[in-house]
């Protein structure tokens, strides 16, 4: 397993690990039903995603929305986070990072800890285990799910800029991940998680 080169040092107290949550999309395969709306256990999905970050010790919180974001605020409690909105959500998940990184720009923070709103099978066991790999600004971290890539990932500061300037259409951080995979720590997840999506009609029987 791959891990980052400055993995032996020890990171100084109390780094500040913002939690990153991605919910701007808008459904479309769904019947363009927005993720964040989505009712799981009585309540909006989104409002799971944030619970798991902030029982996972991520702090501050910021929260991208996009797809009827004025019904999301409205019918969910984001209580404590920051609201971003997006107003190039269509434009794919790209659009949503760099948003959501640069809300993070001049908080204090050492890394922040991207997370999808429609994986509801991720729970704050493995986002901690995610943040706990954490080791300086420059850190490179992905959650793994049987050796495979998959999310939450955590980007430290010092690579927020260029992955914002790789960050187009659906690709999200794709591209600065596959170009620094010699740098990337995997953290194995699949033991206390299931990284599946909400993407279409058969998947909305796994939020009963």
């Amino acid at each position: 397993m791959p891990t980052h080169a400055d993995s032996t040092s020890t990171p100084g107290p109390d780094p500040v690990i913002a939690g990153l949550l991605l919910a701007a999309g808008g459904g479309r395969r769904l019947g363009g039903r927005p993720k964040a709306l989505l009712a799981y256990r009585g309540r909006p999905l989104v409002e799971n995603a944030v619970r798991v970050l902030r029982e996972a010790g991520c702090g501050p919180l910021h929260v991208v929305l996009g797809a009827r974001a004025a019904e999301v605020r409205e019918q969910a409690d984001l209580t404590g986070c920051v609201v971003v909105d997006n107003p190039d959500w269509t434009e794919g998940m790209g659009s949503s990072l760099r948003a959501g990184l640069a809300s993070l720009a001049g908080t204090g923070a050492s890394a922040a800890l991207v997370s999808l709103v429609d994986q509801p099978g991720i729970g704050p066991a493995a986002v901690a285990r995610v943040r706990e790999a954490y080791r300086s600004p420059s850190s490179l971290v992905a959650a793994a799910y049987g050796g495979e890539r998959g999310h939450p990932v955590l980007f430290g500061a010092d690579r927020w800029a260029d992955i914002a300037a790789t960050a187009t259409g659906d690709k999200g951080a794709r591209i600065h991940l596959t170009e620094h995979a010699n740098e990337l720590t995997l953290v194995e997840c699949g033991d206390i998680a299931e990284a599946f999506d909400i993407d279409t009609p058969p998947d909305l029987a796994r939020l009963a």
